[in-house]
């Protein structure tokens, strides 16, 4: 079962105040070149679901969807473009940060990272960050297409070895994924159920503070 099929748009909001009430979310987020609006639309089947720009860092809202069981897809401002105002790139900082750190109804995060270039700082700095909240990280490698078979294994391996500090301190998982070749939808909707299923028996408590910049 495709738990994002026919996911539907439910609500835009620039400030926390503005957060709709719902039920469970899990939210991607990424660096604004990672492929995360592309992954959104392959996993939903939806060509222009979330917007996919030229231009990195186009999303700089936090961005709402219905998925077909009731609860909630968030798509989240991308983080590491600088060619943006000051004003505008505190803004964002501190919008995904307190959203990340605050908000009760988030149960997991997708995090998306280009396979040809995975575990940049930002993306290790993303990862210490939530790792404050006790909860999931599951971590696509998009662009999975641009490289070969073989250098697939060994980028995963490679990622997996990298990941292990992060491992004994939180539940952190990782895989391959591409836009362009549907690969990997199946293994991010077994993730995302088992969230799900997880959050009908206990809502988890965020806790923590302070998003580096």
């Amino acid at each position: 079962m495709n738990l994002f099929q026919n996911a539907k748009f439910f609500t835009t909001v620039n400030h926390l105040k503005d957060l709709p009430d719902t039920g469970a979310e899990i939210a991607f987020v990424g660096r604004s070149n990672a492929g995360k609006s592309s992954a959104i639309n392959t996993l939903c089947n939806h060509v222009r679901l979330a917007y996919v720009s030229k231009t990195p860092g186009r999303t700089q809202h936090i961005n709402f969807f219905e998925l077909a069981n009731g609860e909630f897809m968030v798509d989240l401002p991308g983080y590491g473009y600088a060619e943006v105002p000051e004003a505008v790139r505190r803004h964002w900082v501190e919008l995904l940060g307190d959203y990340l750190q605050t908000r009760r109804q988030l149960i997991g995060l997708i995090l998306i990272m280009d396979c040809r270039h995975p575990l940049k700082p930002l993306d290790i700095r993303m990862l210490d960050f939530f790792a404050q909240t006790g909860r999931p990280v599951h971590i696509l490698l998009s662009k999975a297409d641009k490289l070969s078979k073989n250098d697939q294994i060994k980028t995963l391996s490679s990622v997996k070895k990298s990941l292990k500090p992060f491992m004994e301190r939180q539940e952190v998982s990782v895989q391959l994924f591409s836009s362009l070749k549907k690969q990997g939808i199946e293994e991010v909707n077994e993730v995302v159920g088992t969230w799900f299923t997880r959050y009908q028996e206990q809502v988890p408590e965020a806790s923590g503070d302070g998003m580096p910049v």
